[in-house]
């Protein structure tokens, strides 16, 4: 089973970092793509270039087991469509083998306004992660209640069309409040991986910004 995680990573940090590997965990994933957004359909451009949002993932995940750095939204011209990207992965995996979209909550509630979402399904199973403790499922008038499922096993049965709600450690993080800290001279220490802090330092990367993207 392989799981993928979009974004546009600007920058990452712990906040991606500790919940993608509860589910890399939870699900038993062979392998976690992270696939940094080149042009970001729903939200701002990003405050740094692609390339320096590809490295800076890349230097986060070094090393890390199972974790891998998918680069096809970073080439392809044009905003980036989820849809897009699971119909090449899916090419490419074949059509037997269980895809999982790893998902916030947030973005699970605004999956209708997604390009082409309702492929989306098709294409892959979906996983949202949550609070530990969050009773409440986001309500989702479009989503059958045969498509949900209770734990990640059931995910290995089908390659796509299946929903689960795992809950996860979601530390209070976000790239808005690094790039502010950063713009003000502080330091992101702790907030981010060392060696994406050394990256940041040494081509002065978000200085003087004051962006609303994550």
């Amino acid at each position: 089973m392989i799981g993928v995680l979009g974004g546009t990573f600007d920058p990452i940090h712990f906040g991606h970092l500790r919940p993608a590997l509860e589910l890399y965990e939870l699900l038993g994933l062979e392998e976690l793509r992270f696939v940094p957004c080149h042009i970001p359909p729903h939200r701002g451009t990003p405050a740094v270039s692609a390339e320096h949002r590809l490295t800076m993932v890349e230097r986060a995940i070094v090393g890390v087991s199972g974790f891998q750095v998918d680069p096809r939204e970073i080439l392809r011209p044009g905003p980036s469509y989820t849809v897009d990207t699971l119909l090449e992965v899916r090419r490419e995996v074949g059509p037997g083998l269980p895809l999982v979209l790893l998902m916030g909550a947030d973005a699970f509630a605004g999956l209708p306004s997604w390009y082409r979402w309702r492929e989306i399904l098709g294409l892959a199973n979906l996983v949202v992660a949550q609070r530990p403790g969050d009773a409440a499922r986001p309500s989702a008038t479009w989503l059958d209640a045969a498509s949900v499922v209770d734990s990640p096993t059931a995910l290995r049965a089908r390659a796509s069309g299946k929903v689960l709600f795992q809950p996860v450690t979601q530390l209070d993080i976000s790239a808005t409040r690094i790039r502010a800290c950063l713009s003000a001279g502080r330091s992101a220490r702790y907030l981010l991986p060392d060696d994406v802090c050394e990256y940041i330092a040494e081509h002065a990367l978000y200085h003087h910004e004051n962006e609303e993207s994550e």
